[in-house]
């Protein structure tokens, strides 16, 4: 009997290790799919695991310059930032690594792709959403939500006792009773030891940033220029280090911004599947890059064309959170964000301290700024007569308001 081919997303931890073995079991040929989106891994070490757990052929993809280029540089135009403070660092790598899924799917001929995402969190909506975007009469197999397999699984314990039969090497949980997601981005943790939000998250938690208090004493100045909104070059101005690449850039920022202890969020958020969770982030480059970008917007663009980019920025960070990249709704709205990042070009200069990011100065030959007309020693171009006129034609509606109100007091 034929078997039928599935690529799975497979991470080489617990969960997708025993998804692998039990969909060899259920009779699959199973192909495994292993992103390289920045994550520190011995990829080598996975591959050899997932061969032999049984996986029939096993994909290792470099996406990291793709990630940067494609999903993380239009996400900072956009000025994307979920509930006004997650820079949605595990929900912009989703819809790549399913994009690729879905390309070694058809590649391979397979009828079904696989994830290990639980059936409570937000995961399972990003990859099925981008699955069925980019190949819609795929077949998902999705084994936190199907009958079978939770039959033999409840939960981590039973995957433990199984990983253990099976001889599947794990990571000892012991010592991280919680879950961690990493690539270029941030590394997240969650889950566990956290889902109590009274918990104060201690400082072991954290694997990526130095924390603030431990962080250097003397500040690290650097400019970052931007094109269009886009990063193009970082400079040290400390030790002249200088880098030009996208890929090069945004891992440069990881490295100073984690130096300084820059980026670290504890919050609690809302899932798209009605879920209130906790979430402790971190975010070295992507906080620098967020602030830097910011700060030159102040300078070149208008001001009414700023506040509906605004407007934009909180619609198009719920569709990134939601999983909503590959949709009409996303291609507009980055259309109309594009536009609106022509003239983001210039230098911004910022000092990094104890988690920190202080922009301390901006140029740019697009720049709005004009210094005799905001200058407090100076008249030229505009008349400060004309104030009166427009304070009063403001108020008509305020003295307006105050009449009625007093008259409806009266009575």
């Amino acid at each position: 009997m034929k078997k039928n081919k599935v690529v799975l997303a497979y991470s080489g931890g617990l969960d997708t290790s025993v998804i692998l073995k039990w969909l060899v079991e259920e009779n699959y040929e199973v192909i495994a799919y292993i992103a390289n989106i920045g994550q520190r891994e011995d990829f080598a070490l996975v591959k050899q695991k997932a061969l032999a757990i049984g996986a029939a052929k096993v994909y290792i993809i470099d996406l990291k310059k793709e990630f940067v280029t494609d999903y993380i540089f239009p996400a900072f135009k956009a000025k994307a930032l979920y509930e006004n403070r997650y820079l949605l660092g595990t929900a912009i790598a989703r819809p790549l690594i399913a994009k690729k899924q879905i390309a070694i799917a058809k590649k391979e001929k397979a009828d079904f792709v696989a994830h290990g995402a639980t059936g409570k969190g937000n995961d399972q909506v990003r990859f099925e959403l981008a699955y069925y975007a980019l190949h819609p009469h795929i077949k998902i197999i999705a084994p936190w939500r199907d009958n079978k397999f939770l039959q033999h699984f409840h939960g981590r314990q039973d995957m433990l006792k199984y990983a253990k039969k099976h001889q599947i090497p794990v990571t000892a949980t012991i010592a991280k009773p919680y879950s961690e997601d990493e690539n270029l981005l941030h590394i997240s943790h969650e889950a566990g030891i956290l889902e109590d939000p009274s918990f104060a998250c201690a400082e072991n938690i954290y694997s990526l940033t130095t924390s603030p208090q431990k962080a250097p004493d003397k500040t690290t100045k650097i400019s970052i220029t931007f094109q269009d909104g886009v990063p193009i070059k970082v400079k040290n101005h400390d030790d002249s280090c200088l880098k030009t690449t996208s890929l090069g850039i945004f891992m440069y920022l990881n490295q100073l911004g984690a130096k300084n202890g820059i980026g670290r969020i504890d919050m609690v958020e809302n899932r798209f599947v009605g879920i209130k969770s906790r979430g402790v982030y971190e975010t070295p480059g992507g906080t620098i890059l967020y602030h830097a970008h910011a700060d030159l917007e102040g300078i070149v663009m208008d001001r009414e064309v700023m506040h509906l980019r605004n407007m934009l920025a909180v619609k198009t960070a719920d569709l990134i959170y939601n999983g909503f990249w590959f949709s009409p709704e996303m291609d507009f709205l980055m259309s109309a964000i594009n536009k609106s990042q022509e003239n983001v070009s210039g230098t911004v200069t910022l000092e990094l301290y104890k988690g920190n990011v202080y922009p301390i100065s901006r140029t740019s030959k697009h720049s709005l700024y004009n210094k005799n007309m905001s200058s407090m020693d100076s008249i030229s171009g505009y008349n400060p007569k004309d104030a009166g006129g427009f304070i009063k034609i403001q108020a008509v509606r305020l003295a307006n308001y105050s009449r009625t109100h007093k008259n409806e007091s009266k009575n």
